[in-house]
């Protein structure tokens, strides 16, 4: 064998996380040469890029538009015509039409050509995916030749299951490269390496996971990219939640490709996860949108004070403009706590009373109101009146309404529709009020990697430990209308994220009367969050793509035991199963 046939010992490899945009198929192309240009000054061969760059992830049903498959291949194209500089090769993930089918499609790009087309062959049908309704299903595939080495290119799904990664072993794959569009939950990180690193085991091959990173709707993706070599071992890991463009070095060994050199950061768990995950959503969705800052209700509680952190985190306390909407029934308390939240954040700070409002709503109502006791309606005149001055703010100077409710809240319909409700996005609508109380309590000692407010205790102690109140009526206190948070949230998380029995939830020691009322509740509330900003996923099941209810809906549990079927009219024969008739 001559010089110039002898495989490769060596292949340097770019991973490009970095951050498109639904859509934006000319910037997200601009944004892939960028990353070409940068891995070929660090000597890479190959740049990978995550799963529909081009396209930007999910397209939902924007990939069944003629016009926008158009729009990416000719991207692809463009692209495919730079490689003939004699640089690195790319690996790019689009929509691809074959045969009048819609695929999810990862090509390969060298010497200025589309070399190789890989399909999807796993589509996902489950929580926040809905694949099987825009692709189609690809054939098994076999490797791709590069420059002497045999890639597998399952993508995202393909891994999670054994059969593709199998097939690829079997037909002659060195290294699995995988792109991803994997968005991120709380343990998600832990969960994607327990999968990738099964199929290494399986395989005996490296595998490179590429994941996305930026925010998309309800959807964040982290990134947090690595490399597993083929004894199981994390050979790199890129940082989450950051954008980068990262050299991987494999060598080719006796045994096989080995990741020798590739960079090592930590990862973000728990609450850090979820704080850094709400921060990057609201940035996305408000610099994606071209909103030039937002506005939010500053009201000397938690949840807008946590807000307020995080969108000066995000953008910035320039572009962040809180105002405090006091009534009558506004405590001292929290005009001095509002007021303090907003100056150690550094953000424009803003008083405009309401009672005219109130007060005209009020006498506008009087003539049909007369003689009937006050109660909830005129409580939700106040939100109500709060929420046309904010909307108004927002439609005079540009900036998007924050809004502010909890996943608590949330759940049970605690909150008042075109009132505290209103707004374009809601960066802790997936967080329990325990957890808004703990995220405050971690944002006064910690902020993630290029936060961009100040540093320090921003929340003031008397916000995190006052008792909570929506302050509509005298003296109110959220307990007044709901269990205890810390008893509460448990019985949702149960409701929500595990879908348990009335009966499982009685067993944990909590009144079973309470645990109906707040079922009850959650089901009643099911209208209100259909009309509910979009808020940032962070839990397994977050309300919108995940969690998919009736709002007609009479189901309840009866709280019985587990149901037995009757042995004595169960079928006699398998389930599922055709009969076989013969003459």
């Amino acid at each position: 064998m001559t010089q110039s046939c002898r495989p490769p010992d060596r292949l340097v490899l770019a991973l490009a996380q970095i951050n498109c945009v639904v859509g934006a198929i000319d910037a997200n192309l601009e944004k892939a040469r960028a990353a070409r240009e940068e891995a070929r000054k660090s000597g890479a061969d190959l740049v990978m890029f995550s799963e529909l760059f081009l396209a930007g992830y999910p397209p939902e049903d924007l990939v069944l538009k003629p016009a926008f498959q158009d729009s990416c291949r000719a991207a692809l194209d463009e692209l495919a015509r730079d490689t003939g500089d004699g640089g690195p090769a790319v690996l790019m993930g689009l929509p691809w039409m074959q045969d009048g089918r819609c695929h999810n499609a990862y090509a390969l790009l060298d010497g200025g050509r589309v070399v190789a087309v890989r399909f999807k062959v796993d589509l996902p049908n489950y929580g926040v995916f809905d694949e099987k309704r825009v692709f189609t299903p690809g054939p098994s595939p076999g490797p791709v030749a590069f420059r002497g080495v045999r890639l597998g290119l399952p993508i995202c799904e393909d891994i999670w299951g054994p059969d593709i990664v199998e097939s690829l072993s079997e037909t002659g794959a060195e290294i699995l490269l995988s792109p991803n569009g994997s968005p991120y939950w709380r343990g998600k990180d832990g969960e994607r390496l327990a999968v990738a690193t099964a199929r290494v085991v399986e395989s005996g091959l490296p595998l490179v996971y590429l994941n996305q990173i930026g925010g998309q709707d309800e959807l964040v993706f982290d990134g947090a990219s690595f490399v597993v070599n083929a004894n199981g071992e994390v050979a790199g890991r890129l940082p989450a939640f950051e954008e980068t463009v990262a050299k991987i070095v494999f060598r080719r060994e006796r045994g096989g490709w080995v990741c020798e050199e590739a960079p090592m950061a930590s990862a973000y768990d728990g609450d850090k996860g979820d704080y850094a995950a709400c921060v990057l959503g609201l940035r996305d969705y408000v610099h994606k949108n071209n909103f030039p800052g937002v506005i939010l209700g500053m009201s000397g509680g938690v949840d807008s004070a946590l807000c307020a952190a995080m969108a000066a985190d995000a953008l910035g306390p320039q572009q962040v403009h809180a105002i405090m909407l006091p009534f009558r029934f506004t405590s001292a308390e929290s005009l001095r706590d509002a007021a303090d939240c907003a100056k150690t954040l550094g953000l424009r700070y803003d008083i405009l009373p309401i009672a005219q409002a109130v007060e005209g709503v009020e006498a506008a109502l009087a003539p049909l109101f007369a003689g009937t006791p006050r109660g909830v309606t005129e409580e939700n005149i106040q939100a109500r009146a709060r929420g046309i001055i904010l909307m108004s703010v927002s439609n005079k100077f540009g900036p998007m309404l924050v809004t502010t409710g909890n996943k608590s809240e949330m759940s049970v319909g605690y909150a008042t529709l075109y009132g505290d409700m209103n707004g374009g996005f809601n960066p802790i609508k997936d967080l329990y009020k325990t957890q808004v109380f703990r995220l405050c309590r971690l944002r006064n000692e910690w902020k993630p990697g290029g936060a961009l407010g100040p540093d320090g205790a921003v929340i003031p102690r008397n916000i995190i430990e006052k008792p909570p109140s929506a302050e509509l009526r005298e003296n109110q206190k959220d307990q007044d209308s709901l269990p205890p948070y810390d008893a509460l949230d448990d019985m949702l998380e149960c409701l929500v994220e595990k879908d348990m029995r009335l009966a499982e939830i009685f067993a944990r020691g909590h009144d079973p009367e309470t645990v109906k009322k707040v079922e009850r509740m959650l089901y009643l509330a099911e209208y209100k969050r259909r009309q509910s900003a979009p808020g940032v996923k962070v839990t397994r099941k977050n309300f919108g793509r995940d969690r998919r209810y009736p709002i007609v809906n009479r189901f309840r549990d009866s709280g019985g035991p587990v149901f037995q079927p009757d042995p004595d009219v169960a079928p006699e024969s398998p389930v599922g199963v055709s009969e076989r008739f013969e003459d």
